[in-house]
C-alpha cells in the first residue's frame, strides 16, 4: 500500500462489514478510532496484534481496541472471508448498564493480550444469526429498526463477553522473537533516540537483518513504527490536558518544528487542531499520509452504516484492491464474490 497508514477514521458510530477478498492482501499495522470485532470465517491468513501474530481458523473472534495496532496477512490467493464490526465507546457507553459492562472483553485485559478466543459451533451459530439480523436491520428504514439494531447488537456483544470470560482456549503465538523484542524494545525506550545500531549491538543482530525482518512482518518500516509509537503518545498526553511543548517532549521528539509537521503529517490534523477538537463534541478524523483523494463519507447524522454492494476483486490491479480494503473511506460495503 501507499503511504503511512496508521489511522482509520470511522464516522458512524457503528460499521457492519461483511467482506470476501479474492486477492493477496498485506496491510500494515495500523488502528481505528472504534472498538473492533472481528470474525474469521475462511482464508488462509495471519493475524498481527500489537507484538504478537495468530494463524486464524474458521471460528476465531478477535476483539481488538482503539489503543491496539493491528494488521492481517493473507498468505495465498485463496478466498479470504471476515465479518468486522466496528464500535465506538460512546455507543457502547450507552448500550451498557450498570450490572453489565459490554465493553468489558475490550477494556479489561492488558494491551495486546487476551484478543482471541475460538467459538465452538453453538457460538458460531448464534454469532451468525445475530449478524445476519443486524445485516437485515441495517439495511432496512423499517419502523423501529434503531431499536432492533440497538437489541443485536447488546446481543452480540452479551455471547462475545460470555464466550471470552468461559474460553480456556490458548492461541499460538508464532510471531518472530526479534520482532517482538525490537516492539518491545522500542516500547521501553520510546522517549529515548532509537537506532538500527543500538537495537543491532543490544541484539547482538545485523541491522539489516532486523530492518528487513521488522518491515516484512510489520509492513512497516522501524523509522514508521517509531514514529507512530511516538505520535500515539503525544495524543494520549495531549487529550490528558498536557501542553502542546511537554507532550512534544515526553513523547520522544527531540525538535519542535519536527514535532508539529510529523504529528500533522501523520495524524492529518495539527496538535493545536487536535486539542480543540478534543475539548468540543466534534469528532476527529485522520486521513493517509499520502496524497491519495479522500472519498464521500456517509452523511452527517448516521449513527450506523452499512451498504450492499458487489464486487468483483478479481478484475482490480493489486494496487486497486489494496487501496480498497485498506480505506474506511471506500469500504463501507459487503465485499461479495458475483
Amino acid at each position: 500500500m501507499n503511504g503511512l497508514y496508521l489511522y482509520d477514521p470511522i464516522q458512524p458510530e457503528l460499521l457492519y462489514l461483511h467482506r470476501v477478498t479474492t486477492y493477496k492482501l498485506e496491510t500494515s499495522y495500523h488502528r481505528h478510532d472504534a472498538y473492533e470485532i472481528y470474525l474469521f470465517l475462511r482464508g488462509n491468513v495471519n493475524f498481527y496484534i500489537e507484538n504478537r501474530c495468530y494463524h486464524l481458523e474458521p471460528g476465531d473472534l478477535l476483539v481488538i481496541s482503539p489503543e491496539e495496532m493491528h494488521r492481517s496477512f493473507i498468505m495465498d490467493e485463496s478466498e479470504y472471508e471476515r465479518i468486522t464490526i466496528n464500535l465506538k465507546k460512546s455507543y457502547l457507553q450507552r448500550l451498557s448498564t450498570t450490572a453489565t459492562n459490554l465493553s468489558a472483553c475490550f477494556d479489561y485485559r492488558p494491551k495486546g493480550k487476551g484478543n482471541i478466543v475460538h467459538l465452538h459451533d453453538c457460538q458460531m451459530k448464534q454469532f451468525l444469526q445475530l449478524a445476519e439480523e443486524l445485516e437485515y436491520a441495517l439495511a432496512s428504514d423499517a419502523y423501529g429498526m434503531d431499536i432492533k439494531i440497538n437489541a443485536t447488537i447488546a446481543q452480540l456483544l452479551v455471547l462475545i463477553n460470555q464466550s471470552f470470560h468461559d474460553t480456556t482456549f490458548i492461541p499460538t503465538d508464532i510471531m518472530p522473537e526479534i520482532v517482538r523484542q525490537t516492539m518491545d524494545y522500542v516500547e521501553a525506550n520510546i522517549t529515548q533516540e532509537i537506532t538500527l545500531p543500538k537495537l543491532a549491538e543490544t541484539f547482538y543482530l545485523n541491522s539489516t537483518y532486523i530492518s528487513r525482518q521488522f518491515k516484512k512482518h510489520t509492513g512497516l518500516t522501524l523509522r514508521s513504527y517509531i514514529l507512530n509509537r511516538r505520535i500515539e503518545l503525544a495524543r494520549y498526553y495531549l487529550s490528558d490536558g498536557m501542553s502542546i511543548t511537554d507532550a512534544c517532549f515526553q513523547s520522544g521528539f527531540s525538535d519542535y518544528a519536527n514535532f508539529i509537521r510529523s504529528f500533522t503529517k501523520v495524524a492529518g490534523i495539527s496538535p493545536g487542531r487536535f486539542v480543540k477538537q478534543k475539548r468540543s463534541p466534534a469528532e476527529l478524523f485522520f486521513s493517509f499520509e499520502n496524497d491519495t483523494p479522500k472519498k464521500n463519507r456517509p452523511a452527517d447524522g448516521y449513527n450506523a452504516y452499512a451498504q450492499h454492494e458487489r464486487i468483483n476483486t478479481k478484475m482490480m490491479n493489486n494496487k486497486q484492491a489494496s487501496f480498497l480494503e485498506d480505506s474506511f473511506d471506500t469500504s463501507a460495503i459487503i465485499l461479495l464474490e458475483p
